[in-house]
């Protein structure tokens, strides 16, 4: 997605070009500091854990230097296809970068430090053959009690000897210019390869829908979400209109129910705000037409899971 087709000068003997891999379990924020990193919003944001499920793409374009930041789904143990496929991308992610940034929810394992050999330890495992990585302990905001943070950062120190450690929140930007500057000092050597005004690799409509997808998220209950999935059926360019059709699968009736809610205000709600959005992506006015169809066991459909691009 860009703005204007203007080419950003190299200068190859001080410009710096490198990709930046986001990781961390689910929930550590990895999403809300790519975009505030990025300085727009390239990936959606809710609470709940597992939203990221594709390699999001956001680009930061300076007078030296570009990077391309990859916001990777959590790494975790839940079993099924499309988790396997969630943690499979997630390293490919990894493999692909010049730098990892690990991710810690440090609001998590304040007062519980304990907690953090327990559910960090498959991370570490496998972070541990990686040259350049820093660690950002987020979420430092959510801490009222600041001493709380200090054995935090200790014990993040013993799990990742030897890494550079950032405390940072994402939501305020506390602390995320200092991350940010020493990580593009960590990045090679080299020019520009996209436009200035570019930031994303992201197509359109796979935009619309993840927006789609975030609106519904916020709308509907716990249990919903990890059933609950975005394909774009059509779109179709008119003189002054753009037009989307949206299917959204869900796993069970109950499900269909909870996404449309009493008189349809669930959708009716969700749609509304993701029209809007969509609209301010895209600068066009747009009509947006949603179905939510019943497709039992649609997570572990290798077919499907491949249309909406995950693994």
């Amino acid at each position: 997605m860009t703005k204007k087709d203007k080419l950003t000068d190299n200068h190859p003997d001080s410009y710096r070009f490198g990709v930046i891999s986001l990781a961390g379990l689910p929930n550590a924020g990895k999403s809300t500091l790519m975009n505030r990193l990025v300085g727009e919003k390239v990936a959606i944001v809710t609470p709940r854990p597992q939203t990221t499920r594709n390699r999001i793409t956001g680009i930061l374009t300076g007078n030296d230097h570009q990077v391309v930041f990859l916001d990777t789904p959590g790494i975790n143990r839940a079993r099924g296809r499309m988790n396997e496929l969630l943690n499979r991308t997630a390293m490919e992610g990894l493999m692909s970068a010049d730098l990892i940034i690990v991710l810690v929810d440090s609001s998590r394992y304040s007062g519980r430090p304990s907690l953090l050999l327990k559910e960090l330890v498959l991370l570490a495992d496998r972070l541990a053959d990686f040259d350049s990585v820093l660690i950002a302990a987020n979420k430092v905001d959510k801490v009222r009690d600041k001493q709380l943070i200090l054995p935090v950062m200790q014990g993040l120190g013993d799990m990742f000897p030897g890494r550079q450690i950032f405390p940072v929140s994402a939501l305020s930007g506390e602390g995320c210019k200092l991350l940010l500057h020493r990580a593009i000092a960590m990045l090679p050597r080299g020019s520009a390869l996209y436009p200035e005004d570019q930031i994303s690799t992201l197509p359109v409509r796979f935009m619309a829908a993840e927006i789609i997808r975030e609106k519904l998220f916020l709308h509907t209950r716990q249990e919903i979400p990890y059933g609950l999935a975005v394909d774009i059926e059509y779109w179709t360019e008119e003189d002054n209109l753009t037009r989307i059709g949206a299917i959204i699968f869900v796993l069970k009736n109950s499900h269909k129910s909870m996404v449309i809610g009493k008189r349809g205000h669930v959708l009716k709600a969700a749609g509304m705000e993701a029209r809007q959005e969509i609209e301010a992506l895209i600068s066009r006015k747009v009509y947006l037409e949603t179905w939510v169809k019943v497709r039992p066991g649609w997570n572990e459909n290798r077919s499907i899971l491949a249309s909406m691009g995950i693994g």
